[in-house]
């Protein structure tokens, strides 16, 4: 309790930082889709996002998008809207930048404020061009998003922090904070509220980052952040999975959340009735995932109240007396008092329900999908970022592989996207990869409808 209490005062001011912030849920049928840079190119907090929705609502069908590529500004951005992004037909679009915009090494040399003002201007006019394609949209939904921050403040071995950088990436988010108002458009920060977690952490361990050994991309950890931060502003802080509230003293159920109670069943010994809540449990990653990671989704629960505030299945059993153990279809969960049970416990955390289990087979498909996403956005950097700009876009011809190999030995992203290119340059490797995507998310919304459990307490 004091470990709860603890997380509670310590995440208050996060809570106070995003509390006026609110962008609308998706809805069924939305084409939500996201535009960035390599945070979002290589990242996971769309799919965490998407994740959420394939779980807490398993009968509303959505797609989400990675429209991210490496390397972007504003300026890459803007010349790859028509192909890359708006042939997605988005009903939403969340836009983020400004991490390449304001540039790098010149921050740490003798013109750095003249450097910093001249990467905001020019940030600034890139951004003008695509607001004002933004404005010929009919129809959908636009969310401004400021960038998670560069981190300035971390203690990492043989890692010089460009100094005052982030400081030009939030005059960036002030305007795309001012272009949102001005508009009507919806507008999210990652950069306060994921500095204000990185100080608070790095108060007793300064080597912590929520932004890479690079201070740049995110772990695991840190979209997941960058998730929680979009599903609070959507609304859904308080949102349970379901609550199981019982008498067992009367044999009868005070409440029932987001869920149905039937057959309740009482003798003296067990306690026993079907379960079927409207919703799944969040299934949190323990494994790192993506292309250096080092560490998993899972870390984010002790950063950001998501369990507390999102991930919640409580049962709760009043008028028992002594020791119990749950079982849930004849599998034993745990062991409880008769206290514990009454205070309520959260059986989203635990991995072992068959529920959970559920769950996490939705998780492992969605990672398969982002996995192979992830090959269409490295094909998209290919296109965009090096073939674009030599007249080749879409060529997929043996004169843009003659391109690539020119050049492949001097420009290590060119050598480390060949492979992939000289696959999916072929529509037919295309059509099959994506037929499996499709797959997927059709698995998915088969499987991720909750099932009646028999949830059983047995007096030990």
């Amino acid at each position: 309790m004091k470990k709860i209490l603890l997380c509670a005062i310590l995440m208050c001011g996060l809570h106070a930082g995003i509390r006026a912030q609110q962008i609308t849920p998706f809805r069924e049928g939305e084409r939500a889709v996201f535009l960035g840079n390599s945070i979002t190119d290589g990242g996971h907090y769309h799919s965490y996002v998407w994740l959420y929705y394939m779980t807490r609502f398993p009968y509303m069908h959505l797609e989400v998008f990675n429209a991210g590529i490496g390397g972007d500004t504003a300026a890459d951005m803007y010349k790859r809207l028509d192909d890359d992004v708006f042939n997605r037909q988005p009903t939403t679009l969340l836009v983020t930048f400004g991490m390449n915009d304001t540039g790098y090494f010149e921050y740490n040399g003798p013109d750095a404020a003249a450097f910093g003002e001249k990467k905001y201007r020019e940030c600034l006019e890139n951004y003008r061009k695509i607001e004002a394609r933004l404005k010929t949209l009919k129809d959908v939904h636009i969310v401004l998003i400021g960038s998670s921050p560069y981190d300035e403040t971390a203690e990492i071995k043989d890692n010089t922090p460009f100094k005052n950088k982030n400081a030009v990436m939030k005059r960036v988010v002030e305007f795309q904070r001012e272009s949102a108002r001005e508009n009507g458009w919806e507008f999210l920060d990652f950069n306060d509220p994921m500095v204000e977690i990185t100080l608070r952490e790095q108060a007793a361990d300064p080597g912590f980052t929520l932004s890479g050994g690079d201070r740049i991309h995110p772990e695991n950890d840190g979209h997941m952040v960058m998730a929680y931060l979009i599903l609070k502003a959507q609304g859904f802080a308080g949102k349970e999975v379901a609550a199981m509230e019982i008498d067992a003293a009367k044999g009868s159920v005070l409440e029932a959340r987001n869920c149905t109670i039937e057959n309740l069943q009482r003798n003296r010994r067990e306690l026993s009735f079907d379960y079927l809540a409207e919703a799944l449990p969040y299934p949190l990653d323990t494994l790192p995932r993506g292309w250096g990671a080092k560490r998993p989704q899972a870390n984010a629960a002790r950063l950001v109240p998501f369990v507390e505030e999102m991930n919640r299945e409580m049962l709760c059993v009043k008028g028992l007396k002594g020791d119990y153990a749950l079982y849930i279809d004849e599998e034993k969960i745990g062991e409880w008092s008769a206290r514990e049970l009454a205070e309520g416990i959260n059986l989203a955390t635990m991995d072992n329900t068959p529920q959970y289990q559920q769950a996490l087979q939705v998780m492992f498909l969605n990672e398969y999908r982002w996995e192979i996403e992830r090959q269409f956005r490295d094909f998209a950097w290919m296109e965009f970022g090096f073939l674009q700009p030599r007249g080749l876009l879409y060529a997929d011809n043996r004169k843009a592989v003659e391109a690539i190999d020119a050049e492949k030995e001097k420009d290590g992203w060119v050598m480390g996207h060949r492979g992939n290119y000289s696959q999916l340059m072929h529509e037919a490797v295309r059509n099959a990869r994506i037929g499996e995507m499709k797959h997927l998310i059709e698995e998915i919304y088969k499987i991720n409808k909750p099932q009646v459990h028999r949830i059983s307490l047995r007096q030990l």
